[in-house]
């Protein structure tokens, strides 16, 4: 996926200029020749690719946006929220915040004003937990049901309300009883409640016409059956037509909208819509449901395809059906909520296939059902995005223009790509500048003008990149394979490194793996490549062409086996010093072996939450609940499962399970953990003090009960035990536990000796070499000038992290530098959401007097968190200055 919407200059990897003997030598094994052996060689394995044009909403200033729509949200109409949250959706996902985009789905779902809404919104969120599925079982398993499932949509329509058709019926003209004819066969019925289905049918049989003197009319020519008629007969006498067949319903729905009757019409669709089960239920019946107008059904079949994304887009009929509506069968199917619709198809088709027909169709059709300047911006970026892939390149640039027209500035990137394609490279830079210029600079911005120019001014523009926007991978690994190419092999892996730092983005690692193999440093090639097939074992190399697994086969070769024994002992180190992709590889290394795979994949999992990969976690936590090697064991994972997935409560369940089944280090630590983050009453901490106890006196290795004495340590801390405390954090270093340094430091702090807590992180700092958080704690226990020392440090190992702005602007502002101040945390806001970072820069703007930025701010802030106190707060003193 790294490389989508680069464009044809860039397709070229870093395998293409390999001649077909040196690709036929990795194939048969002999990693040797792959190996380049001069600087041309070496040159044609680091190649980097473009950066990709994002098919995402990225608007130029995303606080004013955010900032609007939170404003809007506070007064619009309910049947506009959805439509709202859906746009703070397209802003987060343009930034990059998962977390964020998902409170977003689940805003919209949560304030639909609408079954349609409720149906996408629902689905939506269910397509981004694809692959937890387990967690709706074991949540069924403790009682509780699942959050996204299927709603009963026929509940949601309002009944079809009766006419009433006074009927008075003189005997001696219009005779109480009828029989319809329909073949051979006679169906008697009741006039009066014949008449009453429909005014068609009142008119016919109470009034002047012929029929209203008969009592045998003849209804053979209306492709009725007599099934049909009887099951009409018994509904106009009880309204019911329970046990009526779904072919039969499908006639008895036809003859409705023939003669109007609505009530016996809203019956069908209801009943039919109880019989949509499976897809291919769905295929058969939306058909019908579109031409018959019965809104209930065809809802119905629509939450069914919906609920089986991404699978249901595999179905050719499936797609034929969503993607061939006109605007009349939208409005059936889905009501006004066509562009949430296709909104959402568009998305799955994209992360399936982002250049395939089908991305192509429901593009399109987002394109087509877009309302408003926003949705038409976003709906006409994708599009181009989806046929600059496919190079379609006129079609493309039209496209790009348009959303550049309803105000998508970022749509110019398309349009440099396009002109370079085309042999126009000094227009490309000259349409990048003229934005730089217009606009205040992005990060990305100078990124795209980088790739139009050369040289130094090349760098320059990247430096720059990285200044605005320090997220942005691409810079890091051009300069790093510039820096190779030298060749300077420490300056280049030392670049590529400053972004693996913060960022463990899969196409620096295969970079950087690149980078081994070019040295021959078969080892480290091999821990970069167990690394990234950790993060996603299907991952494809050298811009999709080798398969990474095959890769690490090779490599493998080369390096010297290492035994059980080895690994642990690996595994020990680079824990110990903090080296969590070394760990990782490690534990990728022992699952090959006969040791107990659920402990590994557990392990893996920590490691995983660790790196802030979220997802991967949760597939290695799920492996480990697999793979465990008795129910103890599996009801502990299940409680992890649980816990990390905001099911605090049932995880705690799920631990006493286990304990009762057998005393263990896992099931106690679990206990712990789980009911010290769901209980708010102070005194629960005994109750984790004596699990925590309870766990260390289980078997368990040295990894594990480091991390228990060091949360020991923790809650001690907050209960004032401060001996007690020092004494878990110094038999947590004793087993190398090196991040009980840390809670040492505290403890050395709170008995005022600053300068030992200082001395103790200065330890950690030296162990965990290049890591972020020791200098952002060290900082605290020292002078404000080594404190602006560590803290520039944390900015450069990790520019993501906040509390380092947040401390350089305070002191700006202490020093009466308002402007300055503001700027710091300006820097941090243009490539990070933060509510802190919101919080701090709105405060300093009510202080100088500008209420209408601190108002942005607020508002801002409040999209990230909207029940944030002292936002509210603060929102609502900024609201009483404006004038």
């Amino acid at each position: 996926m790294r490389t989508l919407f680069a464009s044809e200059s860039c397709k070229e990897t870093q395998l293409n200029s390999i001649n077909p003997q040196s690709w036929l030598q990795v194939e048969r094994g002999k990693l040797s020749k792959f190996a380049p052996q001069s600087p041309s060689s070496i040159e044609s394995l680091i190649k980097v690719p473009e950066p990709p044009i994002l098919p995402h909403y990225k608007p130029v200033d995303y606080v004013e946006v955010l900032a609007q729509i939170h404003e809007e949200l506070e007064s619009c109409p309910s049947e506009e929220r959805s439509n709202l949250y859906l746009l703070q959706y397209q802003v987060f996902k343009g930034l990059g915040e998962a977390k964020l985009t998902r409170r977003s789905l689940r805003s919209a779902w949560l304030k639909a004003s609408t079954v349609y809404e409720k149906i996408i919104f629902g689905a939506w969120l269910k397509y981004g937990k694809q692959g937890e599925d387990i967690i709706s079982d074991l949540l069924s398993s403790c009682g509780k049901c699942q959050e996204f499932g299927a709603i009963d949509i026929a509940s949601e329509f309002p009944v079809s309300k009766v006419p009433s058709f006074p009927c008075t019926l003189d005997d001696t003209c219009c005779p109480r009883i009828v029989s319809f004819r329909i073949g051979d066969k006679h169906i008697v019925c009741d006039r009066l409640k014949i008449a009453g289905l429909s005014a068609p049918f009142h008119a016919m049989l109470n009034g002047s016409f012929t029929e209203a003197l008969c009592d045998d009319i003849n209804l053979s020519e209306n492709n009725i059956s007599p099934s049909g008629m009887m099951a009409i007969n018994k509904f106009s006498t009880t309204g019911s037509l329970n046990e009526v067949p779904p072919d039969l319903l499908l006639e008895i729905l036809v003859f409705a909208n023939r003669f109007c009757c609505e009530s016996l019409k809203d019956a069908c669709d209801r009943k039919l819509a109880s019989f949509v089960t499976s897809t291919q239920d769905a295929v058969e019946l939306l058909e019908y449901a579109l031409e018959e107008n019965a809104p209930v059904l065809a809802a119905s079949c629509l939450q069914v395809f919906l609920h089986k994304l991404p699978n249901s887009l595999n179905d050719p009929q499936v797609v034929e059906l969503l993607s061939g509506l006109n605007q009349q069968q939208r409005s059936i199917m889905v009501g006004p909520a066509s562009f949430f619709l296709y909104s959402l198809l568009t998305e799955v088709a994209m992360n399936s296939d982002p250049g395939s027909d089908i991305s192509v169709l429901f593009s399109k059709q987002s394109v087509d059902c877009a309302g408003s300047s926003r949705q038409k911006m976003i709906a006409l970026h994708k599009l181009g995005c989806v046929r600059f892939l496919r190079k379609e390149y006129d079609e493309a640039e039209k496209l790009f223009e348009s959303a550049l027209r309803e105000g998508h500035v970022y749509s110019v990137v398309g349009l440099a790509r396009l002109c370079h394609i085309n042999g126009h490279k000094h227009l490309s830079y000259e349409k990048i500048s003229s934005v730089i210029s217009s606009y205040t600079p992005l990060g990305w911005m100078y990124q795209e003008r980088s790739l139009y120019c050369e040289g130094e001014k090349r760098l320059g523009d990247l430096e720059k990149a990285t200044e605005l926007d320090p997220t942005l991978t691409y810079p890091y690994m051009y300069r790093a394979a510039s820096l190779m190419r030298r060749p300077d092999v420490q300056a280049a892996l030392a670049e590529i490194n400053r972004v693996l730092g913060f960022k463990l983005a899969l196409e620096c690692l295969e970079l950087r793996f690149c980078f081994y193999l070019a040295l021959e440093d078969y080892k480290s090639a091999l821990c970069d490549v167990q690394a990234i097939l950790t993060l996603c074992p299907d991952y494809r190399m050298f811009d999709g062409r080798v398969v990474a697994s095959q890769l690490r086969i090779l490599v493998r070769e080369h390096v010297e086996n290492w035994t059980t024994a080895d690994c642990w002992l690996q595994l020990y180190d680079r824990w110990s010093l903090v080296d969590d992709i070394g760990s990782l590889s490690v534990i990728y290394q022992m699952l090959e072996s006969d040791a107990a795979k659920g402990v590994l994949y557990f392990r893996q999992s920590l490691l995983l939450l660790r790196l802030n990969c979220p997802e991967a976690a949760m597939r290695s936590l799920q492996l480990a609940r697999q793979h465990a090697s008795n129910e103890p064991e599996r009801l502990v994972y299940e409680g992890w499962i649980l816990y990390d997935t905001g099911h605090c409560e049932e995880g705690l369940k799920k631990a006493e399970e286990s304990i009762k089944l057998q005393r263990s280090f896992e099931a106690f630590f679990l206990k712990a953990y789980a009911l010290a983050d769901s209980s708010q009453d102070p005194s629960c901490s005994s109750t984790v003090i004596s699990l925590l106890e309870e766990a260390l006196k289980c078997p368990s290795d040295r990894l594990r009960k480091g991390q228990a004495l060091n949360n020991l340590g923790s809650v001690h801390v907050d209960c004032g035990n401060l001996d007690a405390a020092a004494d878990c954090y110094i038999n947590a270093l004793k087993i190398r536990h090196t991040r009980a340094h840390q809670g040492l430091a505290r403890v050395h702090f709170l008995r005022n000796d600053k300068n030992a807590a200082y001395t103790e992180m200065t330890k950690l700092v030296e162990k965990a070499r290049n890591n972020a958080s020791a200098y952002e704690k060290r900082s605290e226990y020292c002078d404000r000038e080594l404190t602006k020392a560590d803290l520039e440090m944390v900015t450069r190992l990790d520019p993501l992290r906040a509390y380092p702005y947040r401390y350089r602007a305070a002191v700006l502002m202490d020093n009466r530098e308002e402007k300055e101040a503001i700027a710091e945390l300006s820097k941090a806001i243009a490539f990070k959401a933060d509510l802190h970072l919101f919080h701090l820069r709105a405060a300093f703007h009510e202080h100088i007097g500008d209420v209408i930025g601190a108002l942005r701010d607020c508002r801002a802030a409040l999209s990230v968190d909207p029940n944030h106190q002292e936002m509210l707060e603060l929102r609502s003193r900024v609201n009483a200055q404006e004038p």
